[in-house]
């Protein structure tokens, strides 16, 4: 199959591209780039403002398969993933069975095998994720997990000890959700004016500073490897910023949502904008958007959490934590000013491949396409896209989405998205 991509714009922070290009892609390997290339394609593809980068990687997906599909299944969640411009995702292992035997990773594999979203999957840190006793990791790691977390599960000093220690036999990648439930309990919105104006229970920053500090002294004692997930607060990016000053072997990551929304947001009771970690102060967002402008954070990612009607429409206390995310990652990531659209790029597409050592891809001629289209200027209403997930929690109901994305090619599959709503 041939596909020819016209007038693009082509996004790549390893190579300049000067002005637009035609990109000529035959059976899944780019054979041609050039200013202008007049052959004859089995799919020809002329679009407004015609953006293509290497294929963008969401990092951190909840597809609920098995076990909740009522929320959310793997086909579901990979067809949301694919509308939103993904060619892989890295999926969580909290589902029931949770993922910590062999057999789920091949459940995963399979079911995604004839999708054009490659599938990363994590394991669980611990067995069954009970925080008793570590995962086989290695077997695991061997099966293709590609790191280790027991999700939003607090996990004991001891436990990331003996993990930390443990997973530099194989260079495995433990990940910490740095919140210690402990602290804040039953708390719901940050320690603030959130709190304060509500009457909710609060979760305090210093529940992600404490188990961050405890974290970075076990990894300079075992000279270990960790990623942080979800980051929230600028004491969280200033330890992590004079950990890699230091030279320890740290990683962390942002949830796009808390680079966007503040504390402000819940002030309503609006359940859709409960989130973990929660929403922050505005000096907080802007720490977290200086951190990855000078590389204390590594990557952006979704953090897609599906809930049904029944856990988020209901008494702010009483809803669920998270929302949907993985086909909004990059609207809700442009609508951060302050970076480079290529900057934006590389943070969900080249950094998150990279901190968990994966094949690069690559914008250049006799490479595999592992491409995303888009139009970084386009807008669309949300209520108006053609949304894949099962779940409907999202705050972005009614809000105008800046970034369009056209579709993706990847391993020999063309997909494209219907646009006709877009302005």
């Amino acid at each position: 199959m041939k596909i020819l991509l016209k007038s693009c714009t082509i996004i790549d922070s390893t190579k300049t591209y000067a002005g637009s290009r035609d990109l000529l892609i035959q059976d899944g390997l780019i054979v041609k780039i050039a200013k202008t290339i007049d052959e004859e394609a089995d799919h020809i593809i002329a679009l407004e403002n015609l953006h293509v980068s290497a294929g963008w990687f969401d990092a951190k997906v909840n597809f609920c398969d098995p076990g909740n599909e009522v929320k959310e299944d793997l086909f579901s969640g990979l067809k949301a993933a694919e509308a939103g411009g993904m060619t892989a995702v890295a999926i969580t292992p909290n589902t029931q069975p949770t993922v910590s035997n062999k057999s789920q990773l091949e459940y995963l594999k399979m079911r995604g095998a004839f999708s054009p979203v490659d599938i990363y999957p994590y394991a669980t840190l611990t067995a069954d994720m009970k925080g008793e006793n570590l995962s086989e990791m290695y077997d695991l790691s061997q099966a293709g997990a590609i790191g280790f977390t027991d999700f939003h599960k607090h996990v004991s000093g001891g436990i990331m000890y003996r993990a930390l220690l443990y997973a530099k036999n194989f260079d495995g990648h433990i990940i910490s959700f740095p919140l210690d439930d402990s602290i804040f309990g039953k708390g719901y919105v940050h320690e603030g004016r959130a709190s304060v104006l509500t009457g909710l229970k609060a979760i305090p920053a210093l529940a992600e500073s404490m188990t961050i500090e405890r974290d970075l002294n076990l990894v300079r004692y075992t000279e270990g490897k960790l990623h942080f997930t979800g980051i929230s607060t600028m004491e969280g990016v200033e330890l992590i910023r004079k950990a890699k000053n230091e030279g320890l072997k740290v990683t962390c990551d942002v949830y796009a949502q808390n680079l966007v929304f503040t504390q402000e947001s819940i002030l309503g009771f609006d359940a859709s904008f409960k989130l973990l970690p929660p929403l922050r102060e505005e000096a907080d967002r802007i720490a977290l958007i200086n951190g990855l402008k000078d590389g204390t954070i590594d990557f952006v990612c979704s953090d897609h959490t599906p809930e049904d009607i029944e856990n988020k429409e209901v008494e702010f206390d009483q809803a669920a934590f998270g929302m949907i995310g993985v086909q909004t990652l990059f609207p809700l990531l442009n609508e951060v000013s302050e970076l480079s659209l290529t900057e934006k790029i590389t943070l969900i597409s080249e950094k998150p491949r990279q901190i968990f050592g994966l094949k690069s891809n690559t914008i250049a001629e006799n490479e595999f396409a592992n491409l995303t289209l888009f139009n970084p200027t386009g807008s669309l209403n949300y209520d108006d896209i053609d949304s894949h997930s099962k779940s409907n929690n999202t705050p972005l109901h009614g809000m105008k989405l800046k970034g369009i994305v056209y579709g993706l090619v990847n391993n020999g599959i063309l997909s494209l998205q219907d646009t006709s709503g877009s302005k």
